[in-house]
Order: C-alpha cells, then sequence, then structure tokens
C-alpha cells in the first residue's frame, strides 16, 4: 500500500470513454475475497485506510481547485467549505468514534428470554456501490466513502460525468490509495452505470434525482440489495411575521446561492408573511448586492458565483425563468442569462401564478420564488399535499409557530432559523424521507448505513424457553398459558 503522495495535476481534458464491462466484473470479482477478510478488519486498520486517504486528499487540495474551476467556477473558498469541511468533519468524526461504535452492544432480555444474553454486532455488508452526483462531487464521493470504509467494506464509485475533471482527479487520488481489489473508482456515463448496477453488490448508496433513484432501487430489487438513496425535492422555506428579517435574508441568500442553487437541500421557494415581504424582499437584494456586485455586469465577473455545470442545465434553468415570466412573474433582483457562459444571476421572483414550472419542478438552479401568504395554515396545507421534501426551513421567534410546522409537516430534516447546515452536523442523521430519499448518512447513522446489524443470542443454563419444551404435559401446558397471560401486565 502507498503510504505516502504526491500532488496530481488537474485533469486537462474530458474523458469520454465508458468503464470496460468485463473490467468492471474482474475488479468486482475481486473485491470478494478482500470484502471476507475485511469483515474481521480492526479499527485501527480500518482508521489506517481513512488515514490514507485524508492524506491523499490534502495534498491535492490546490490541484481540486483547478479541477472544479475547470469544471464549473467554483470559487476556492466554497470548495473549501462545502467539499473538503464535510469530507474532513467526517474524518474526524470517524477517527475520534469509530471503536465505540464498533463494540457489540449488549440488550436487556425481554420476559420470555429470561436466561439468555443478547447483544448487537456491526457487521460489514461486504462489496458497496457508491453512486455520486455532480453538484458537489467531492463531497458526495468521499463522504460516503468514509463512512463505508469505516464499517468494514470494499467500495466501487461511481462519480457523475458532468465534472470529468474532477472526477479523473479523484479516480487518480483513489488509484493511488487503494489496490482495485480494495476501493475502485470508474469513469464513464449511463453505460457504465448500467453496468455496475448489474452485478450483485451488498449494499447501493445513491445521491441524486428521484426519478433515477427508482431506477437504482428497481436495479437493488433484482438482488435484494439494500439501498440507501440520498434524493431531492422542492425544500421550502417558511419566514413569518415575527422573524428576524435580516439574519433570514442573510442566511437563506447564503442556502439558496451557494454552489449557485445547485444543492440538493438549498431553499427551493420561500413562503414570507405578507406583512413583512416587501422588508423581507428588499434585505435579500440587499445582501446580493453587497455579496456579489450591484447591477448585472457587476455580479456577472464575481468570482464568488460559480456556474451552471453545463450548457443543458443552463437552458433547462432558463426555460423555468422564461416559463415563470411568460406566466406574468415578476423579477426582483437578477434575471440574467448568458448560456454561453453557462451563467444565471442569482434571481428573486414573486407573483409567480399556479401553474408554471418554477412550483412543480425542483429548481435547482440561483431562482428563489418568494410567495406571500396570510394563513399559515394554508402553506402547510400546501406543504402538505406536494412530495415529502428533503429538507424544510422555518424563520419564527414564536415557539408555538415553530412546534405547529414542525409536527404538521414531515421532511427528511428540517432546520429553525437557519438553512442547510443540518448537513454538516455529523451527530444527526441526515436522508430524505419517502421521494426524497431512504436511510441515514453521516457520522454514526452512515456507519450503521454500511453496516449489518446482526443480533446475536448466547444462551445460559437458566434458560426460561425449556417451558416450551414438549412434552406437553397438563402442568407444562397451563405454566405456558401462564406466562402468555402475564405478558398483558405493563413492564417495569
Amino acid at each position: 500500500m502507498i503510504e505516502h503522495h504526491q500532488s496530481l495535476p488537474a485533469a486537462a481534458s474530458v474523458n469520454e470513454q465508458e468503464a470496460d464491462p468485463q473490467h468492471i466484473a474482474d475488479t468486482f470479482a475481486a473485491q470478494r475475497a478482500t470484502a471476507l477478510q475485511w469483515r474481521e478488519s480492526t479499527a485501527a486498520q480500518r482508521i489506517a485506510r481513512i488515514k490514507r486517504l485524508r492524506d491523499a486528499l490534502l495534498a491535492n487540495r490546490e490541484a481540486f481547485y483547478q479541477a472544479f474551476d475547470q469544471d464549473y467556477r467554483k470559487p476556492p473558498a466554497e470548495v473549501e467549505a462545502s467539499e473538503f469541511l464535510p469530507v474532513m468533519e467526517e474524518i474526524r468524526h470517524v477517527l475520534g468514534r469509530l471503536k465505540r461504535w464498533m463494540k457489540p452492544r449488549g440488550v436487556w432480555p425481554t420476559t420470555t428470554m429470561l436466561g439468555t444474553r443478547g447483544s448487537v454486532q456491526y457487521q460489514p455488508r461486504g462489496r458497496v456501490l457508491i453512486i455520486a452526483p455532480w453538484n458537489y462531487p467531492l463531497s458526495l464521493c468521499f463522504g460516503p466513502l468514509v463512512s463505508a470504509l469505516a464499517a468494514g467494506n470494499t467500495v466501487i464509485i461511481k462519480p457523475s460525468e458532468m465534472t470529468p475533471a474532477v472526477s479523473a482527479l479523484m479516480a487518480r487520488i483513489i488509484g493511488t490509495v487503494f489496490a482495485q481489489d480494495q476501493v475502485a473508482l470508474f469513469e464513464g456515463s449511463q453505460p457504465t452505470s448500467h453496468a455496475l448496477l448489474e452485478l450483485p453488490f451488498d449494499h447501493i448508496f445513491f445521491t441524486g434525482s428521484p426519478a433515477v433513484g427508482k431506477l437504482v432501487m428497481a436495479a437493488a430489487a433484482r438482488h435484494l440489495c439494500s439501498v440507501t438513496l440520498e434524493l431531492g425535492g422542492k425544500s421550502p422555506t417558511i419566514v413569518d411575521e415575527s422573524a428576524n428579517l435580516a439574519l433570514a435574508a442573510e442566511t437563506i441568500m447564503w442556502g439558496k446561492f451557494l454552489n449557485n442553487g445547485q444543492t440538493c437541500v438549498a431553499p427551493d421557494h420561500v413562503y414570507v408573511h405578507t406583512s413583512v415581504k416587501e422588508a423581507f424582499i428588499e434585505a435579500c437584494r440587499g445582501v446580493l448586492q453587497a455579496r456579489y456586485g450591484i447591477g448585472s455586469a457587476a455580479q456577472k465577473r464575481s468570482t464568488d458565483l460559480a456556474r451552471i455545470v453545463n450548457r443543458r442545465h443552463t437552458r433547462r434553468v432558463a426555460g423555468l425563468l422564461n416559463d415563470a415570466l411568460d406566466r406574468g412573474a415578476v423579477v426582483r433582483a437578477g434575471g440574467g442569462v448568458d448560456e454561453a457562459q453557462c451563467y444565471v444571476a442569482p434571481t428573486l421572483l414573486e407573483n409567480i401564478p399556479a401553474g408554471a414550472a418554477i412550483l412543480s419542478e425542483e429548481i435547482f438552479g440561483p431562482l428563489l420564488p418568494i410567495i406571500a401568504y396570510h394563513d399559515l395554515d394554508e402553506v402547510i396545507a400546501g406543504i402538505n399535499a406536494e412530495p415529502k421534501p428533503l429538507a424544510l426551513y422555518i424563520w419564527s421567534r414564536r415557539k408555538a409557530v415553530i412546534d405547529k410546522v414542525l409536527k404538521q409537516t414531515s421532511s427528511g430534516g428540517a432546520c429553525v432559523n437557519h438553512v442547510v447546515a443540518h448537513f454538516a452536523h455529523g451527530n444527526l442523521p441526515f436522508g430524505g424521507v419517502n421521494n426524497s430519499g431512504i436511510g441515514n448518512a453521516h457520522g454514526e447513522y452512515g456507519f450503521k448505513a454500511f453496516s449489518h446489524e446482526r443480533g446475536v443470542l448466547r444462551a445460559t443454563p437458566l434458560m426460561l424457553i425449556k417451558l416450551f419444551f414438549p412434552p406437553y404435559t397438563g402442568k407444562r401446558s397451563w405454566l405456558i398459558r401462564k406466562v402468555v397471560d402475564s405478558l398483558r401486565l405493563p413492564m417495569l
């Protein structure tokens, strides 16, 4: 295993070739022996693998700046904050707690199991597949990878072909740190994904859209493979009349326009109480001008704003904007589009009529619909009428309002007087619900996602269950009946 690393240059060209299906199958087969061996791996061995990955990642910091700039002009500060920071936090979390997570957890016997000892053991699932998206290609590849390694699995990674420079750099890092029978990364597009999904993995961790998530789940079902699906949805934000508008504007503008809106937990649209709508919009306009410049030309020159990942997605976002405007929506900030430069300005919209596509499709770009409301009950009813979102945000200084929204809605996660930041909280489960995802990730939840929780029962000579052995004499039948009747009593 290579222990020392030198910085690797960013990719200079796009690799459009698909991975060889036979090579994929051979790699998957080779990982079987390693996966069986790693069932007995110690915390120290797993930690050593993760540290090697960490060291290689940090050795290529500048190369990642270049790769992200090449793929979609992501600012280095955002590379640090939204790509490196989550992975480094995940690594530190694992290194400090893995020994405790791996220990078998004892459980108390139930009434009928008196005379036995039970425990839960955490086993690696085996050979796992991680399919990552393009919007946070480093964080959403290496974050799950850290959890999979912590749980003792071998891994095959499929990054997105839409960020080729970052994907190529990650492939070289993985190839430097790991043998292919341990961790392998395959570049390519749909044919490569299809070849991978034909294989009987023990677990698939997919991050992407609900539509593709359904295809992944269907493929996994052919092999009865477990899945973690981190999907998306239209994450709503509510700003009531008691909210701290200045703080709400500052924070929502950050969460929405981070990565130029290409964030699965970004605020998709904002419900603002009518009495504070104008003040909120003006506060948001001021924040945008302070951060990205005054006027469309200055904002377009800003080096603090990433670009849309490619021209196809730029056309899609521009189509949502144009459809809304054609139906009568009003631009309160931004509105500029340059398809050739994959540029869409940070845009605030209001007066969006029912039927506009922007109200039904996940935006995944720098457009923020602002919707005035009078009645909170109507807002809650509207949220509940749609598929359950990945995140929900409530801005209020009224406990009754906050409690009402949290109790009467469902979402993968939620923030009170904040947005997006729950993603980075390693002690919270991160995941969706129904249409926005299945399963959780991060910290111990990520470790468990890639582990099989195996229940182990150990007998002692005083097993109560001997009462249930035949022959069923009159006395024994009477005792069994009494035991069953005793279960009606509450537990002490």
